[in-house]
């Protein structure tokens, strides 16, 4: 039974969920670091770029951020810190059009987009011999989406993992976030969705049409016009059905951790797979009351949620 307690007891103001949330994209001081930017080419000669510290360990931790994130988020930057002062090489993955420069094809990144991840995966692999692997929010999704749908086969280097704060049912999600306390996030998410769309229909005039943008509302109106259809899903219903990461789980074989804090304003009660922690041994749940969505703010240059992955890590 896989159910971890938690010791997670944020300073005052932080027990305010939205401030959890937003504080740190806003406040955060992060330095900069210096990664190594390397461009991988996909099978559908699109790219991929991932920002690299290699300090020649035999360990490295892959990063997966969150939507409309990158490898400059300050949650990426903060645990790729933490990781490489404690003996780990890392890769940031930036997800097509999230790196400063708009992908080749019409296709975009989406929650379920796991041949992604597995290409650059396959790209770090020759060169470690322990892979572990980070997502937040979508990338979390993505991680536990990648270690148990089977669509590719799991290199027995991937040793452990780690997802924070993850909408693992992407419809549940889609309806907490209508909720109008949510109208900031809402707003920020579809302000730069939008203008990658008009990007990308100047680049595909005559498959791409962006008419409907002026009916998009929520990000399940952007979903039902853009992310599925330009992806190869029927519609919103049909993507959250086939890319949530929660029918997964049971069949998720390496050791994994997902932290999902019950004050979360991304998630909704089928956001929280108790049931499926106390059924797979291999899939560790912590659900502590504060945290907000990749909140989990404490005092410290590292916050509580870094710091839980960097101890889980250590044990694989």
């Amino acid at each position: 039974m896989p159910l971890i307690e938690t010791d997670y007891k944020p300073p005052l103001l932080f027990k305010n969920r939205h401030v959890n949330t937003i504080y740190s994209s806003l406040f955060r001081k992060t330095k900069p670091l210096s990664f190594n930017r390397k461009r991988i080419e996909t099978l559908d000669k699109d790219f991929l770029d991932i920002d690299l510290i290699e300090n020649g360990s035999k360990k490295i931790v892959i990063l997966c951020h969150g939507l409309e994130g990158s490898s400059d988020s300050k949650y990426i930057q903060a645990t790729a810190k933490l990781f490489s002062l404690n003996g780990y090489s890392v890769a940031a993955m930036n997800y097509r059009f999230c790196s400063g420069e708009i992908n080749r094809q019409l296709v975009t990144y989406h929650s379920g987009k796991t041949d992604d991840l597995h290409a650059v995966i396959n790209y770090v692999l020759p060169n470690y011999d322990s892979v572990y692997l980070v997502g937040f929010s979508l990338g979390g999704n993505l991680i536990l989406k990648y270690n148990g749908d089977s669509l590719f086969s799991l290199s027995p280097k991937i040793k452990a993992n780690v997802a924070i704060s993850v909408p693992v049912d992407l419809k549940g999600s889609s309806i907490s976030l209508k909720r109008c306390e949510n109208v900031l996030y809402r707003w920020r998410f579809l302000r730069t969705l939008s203008k990658k769309m008009h990007l990308k229909h100047q680049q595909f005039p005559n498959e791409l049409d962006v008419v409907p943008l002026k009916k998009v509302k929520n990000l399940t109106d952007f979903d039902d016009f853009f992310t599925s259809k330009i992806n190869g899903f029927k519609d919103a219903e049909d993507y959250y059905l086939k890319a949530s990461s929660k029918q997964f789980i049971p069949n998720i074989s390496k050791p994994t951790l997902l932290i999902n804090a019950l004050d979360d304003p991304f998630l909704s009660e089928s956001c929280f797979p108790i049931s499926e922690a106390k059924e797979n041994s291999n899939f560790f749940l912590m659900t502590p009351f504060h945290g907000g969505h990749v909140g989990f703010i404490s005092k410290g240059a590292f916050y509580w949620s870094e710091i839980q992955i960097l101890n889980f890590l250590n044990n694989y």
